[in-house]
């Protein structure tokens, strides 16, 4: 059983890459934008950024779904933008069976990609305060890094193949 939390500034590709991949494994997906409350995705829509306080509620939530999939025994997926340490103590902390893939990309081709996307509730003004906000994950977090110039599909076998080995 294992559980990869996907993570990454908005526009990187987590849900793309991280709904593959669980198509590929047979595992569940949960996109962690849907469970978001309606006020976080106000804020964000508006272009404000979330604070830590609008954060942690959503967080929990999040980890409360990757605990249930461990209890049933399910593998799974999760989209998260995880930006900071204390975010993925929260969602992995000491729970072996659960990974960290992080999308790794530069903000000219999030950027681009970010402009090009239609019906999402964040707005490419905020991507600064993503990349500022960002803590990219330390060797202890036992991070798979990929990066995300190639294909999602050439993305996600990588994570794939990385898991195997």
């Amino acid at each position: 059983m294992t559980v990869l939390v996907v993570m990454g500034v908005a526009g990187c590709g987590k849900t793309t890459i991280g709904q593959i991949i669980a198509d590929r494994q047979g595992w569940a997906f949960q996109e962690g934008d849907a469970l978001h409350p309606p006020a976080n995705v106000a804020k964000m829509a508006g272009g404000t950024p979330l604070t830590d306080e609008d954060r942690w509620p959503w967080l929990r939530l999040i980890a409360g779904a990757i605990d249930r999939w461990r209890a049933a025994g399910q593998s799974g997926v999760v989209t998260c933008s995880a930006l900071k340490q204390a975010y993925r103590s929260i969602l992995i902390g000491d729970r072996a069976d659960v990974r960290l893939v992080y999308l790794r990309g530069d903000k000219a081709l999030i950027a681009a990609r970010m402009a090009g996307r239609k019906g999402h509730f964040m707005p490419p003004a905020l991507l600064d305060s993503q990349f500022a906000t960002l803590q990219v994950p330390l060797a202890d977090e036992r991070a798979i890094v990929v990066d995300i110039g190639p294909t999602p599909e050439a993305i996600a076998a990588t994570v794939i193949g990385r898991l195997a080995g």
